[in-house]
């Protein structure tokens, strides 16, 4: 073997092992970046919606402070009820058992069911406050005797 092919295989090996150690040090900082960011902070249902304080501006029409947002009218067919299933419903974003979570419904608390889906097994509900809307399962809700 001449001095030149002794070379080109130092030179080859010493690439070889550069580009392996930067491709390890590069995946393994990507893992490191990934595991070391915290996750999103739960939402829990009794957690309070934190509203943007609002400037008044020195004018003389102040807005009183009692009156509430409009709420949105409520579809035909929409009823008044309330959650009978003891451990609470998961509420979800659409129909069905693989959509998102967005939240949870407490036992006895009181929503309208507006809708309820094609096969009856889901129906989309809209809690009382009008912060949220979203689909439980059927079958876990009552009629609320007004």
């Amino acid at each position: 073997m001449s001095w030149s092919g002794l070379i080109k295989v130092c030179v080859g090996l010493f690439l070889a092992i550069a580009l392996l150690a930067g491709g390890s040090l590069m995946a393994a900082q990507y893992f490191i970046t990934k595991l070391s960011a915290p996750p999103p902070k739960p939402i829990y249902p009794n957690d309070k919606p934190t509203a943007p304080t609002k400037t008044v501006a020195k004018s003389k029409s102040v807005e009183k402070p009692d009156e509430l947002p409009s709420a949105k009218p409520l579809p035909s067919g929409a009823f008044a009820g309330r959650v009978t299933q003891p451990i609470g419903l998961i509420l979800r974003d659409s129909p069905g058992r693989d959509s998102s979570q967005i939240g949870g419904i407490e036992y006895n608390d009181k929503l309208f069911v507006l809708e309820t889906s094609a096969d009856g097994d889901w129906q989309k509900v809209r809690l009382q406050t009008g912060d949220r809307e979203g689909w439980v399962k059927a079958g876990n809700v009552e009629k609320a005797a007004q």
